[in-house]
């Protein structure tokens, strides 16, 4: 394996812990975000919701700006906008600073996702084995040390900007120094010009199911970073103090499931992996639904870190890999931009789909929905699987790089 491999893939893992951290920072402090800038509660899911909106956008205006610069270029300089953009958040005192700090935020992640995930597809066809968890596993341990970090500054009331100047501080410079070693694709010439162009213009028919499965894992995962909290409070008669356990135990599970997941997936393929994710989470909605006390619903948020963490990475995976078996590293990218706006789709729906439920009906009931949701993992599973899917083993690819060279002589 090449230096210029284990570089780029240690540059791109620390850009998705610096990610979990900053995204972490942001929504762990809505309430003292809300404080700090008088923002009333019937206007608070207006400035949510036009988040993931702008990072949908900012998304889809990746898929075409890799057209002319490698997707490494777009990283390095959408990565600072979104630290600057939370320092912003932090030190302003209008509306109009809060507007147009979450405005840079949501555009800035939009690429930042996109683009973190074309070079970890891209990395990942280069090795020739499945490493795409171990990068999500990165962003998760970033979103435990963001949200333990809330915690110190919430716990010792800090104003939001000296809580987020020194996270600033430290990570944008060791961002940037990292990414010298990001390494984009080789770019081939296709021998079939034709081919080319149309590999440039990804199809939707065929990623209909892998878009669908991202949309519910982060239906599910919204479901959690929502209302695990009040769920456990108000259903299941929990103490406050409990009620803030369960999304730091799924958070972890989360993590370790990433850490592992990849192995599995080396081991038994891409299908079988998914398809335990998929039965693991609706069997943590059934234990969430029907437990009786406070304990047994954390085993169901336990077991939903298990079964949801490996579904968004494999999911991008799936894409990338099957794109560029269409049209090339470029139909990659686009594939991967378009499924990522998928990511927000999911996160704008989880959350109000559970509350109006449970609102309407009864929040064990609204429980079931999603679990219901994660099903369709089973019967699209077999998306996500070709031969070629199946690393390891005599399926293991000779290590030749599709990644040619490190960004910074781009």
């Amino acid at each position: 394996m090449t230096d210029v491999l284990r570089r780029g893939r240690a540059s791109l893992a620390f850009s998705f812990l610096v990610q979990g951290v900053a995204f972490a920072l942001l929504v762990t402090r809505i309430p003292a975000i809300q404080s700090r800038y008088g923002v009333s509660d019937a206007l608070l899911p207006v400035f949510l919701a036009a988040v993931p909106i702008l990072a949908g956008i900012g998304s889809v205006t990746t898929e075409r700006l890799v057209k002319r610069v490698p997707p490494s270029r777009v990283l390095r300089w959408s990565q600072p906008l979104v630290l600057m953009a939370l320092l912003g958040v932090g030190a302003g005192e209008h509306m109009a600073v809060l507007g147009s700090a979450l405005a840079v935020f949501g555009l800035a992640v939009g690429a930042l996702d996109a683009s973190m995930n074309m070079l970890g597809v891209s990395l990942q066809r280069a090795y020739g084995r499945s490493i795409m968890l171990s990068f999500h596993a990165a962003y998760s341990l970033g979103g435990i040390v963001g949200a333990s970090l809330a915690w110190v500054g919430a716990h010792w009331d800090l104003a939001l900007w000296v809580s987020y100047l020194p996270v600033v501080l430290l990570l944008m410079p060791a961002a940037l120094a990292g990414s010298r070693w990001y390494a984009d694709r080789r770019e081939e010439a296709p021998a079939d010009g034709i081919k080319a162009e149309a590999g440039a213009a990804v199809g939707l028919r065929w990623m209909l199911p892998l878009c669908l499965v991202m949309t519910v894992a982060y239906i599910g995962d919204s479901t959690v970073s929502n209302w695990s909290a009040k769920y456990l409070q108000d259903v299941l008669g929990s103490s406050e103090e409990l009620a803030t356990v369960p999304y730091n135990v799924y958070m972890v599970t989360t993590l370790l499931g990433r850490a592992l997941g990849d192995v599995g997936v080396r081991r038994f393929g891409a299908v079988a992996v998914v398809r335990a994710g998929g039965l693991v989470a609706a069997a943590g909605f059934a234990v969430v639904a029907g437990a009786p006390g406070a304990w047994v619903g954390m085993l169901g948020f336990t077991l939903l870190g298990l079964g949801l963490c490996v579904l968004v990475p494999q999911t991008f995976a799936a894409a990338g890999r099957r794109a560029a078996e269409r049209g090339g590293p470029g139909a990659s990218d686009a594939a991967v931009a378009r499924l990522n706006v998928f990511n927000y789709v999911g996160f704008l729906i989880g959350s109000p789909l559970v509350g109006a439920l449970g609102d309407a009906w009864s929040y064990r009931g609204a429980m079931l929905v999603p679990m219901l949701l994660v099903l369709v993992t089973l019967v699209y599973a077999r998306s996500f699987g070709t031969e070629p899917d199946r690393y390891g083993g005599v399926h293991e690819r000779p290590h030749t790089a599709d990644v040619g060279r490190g960004s910074n002589g781009l």
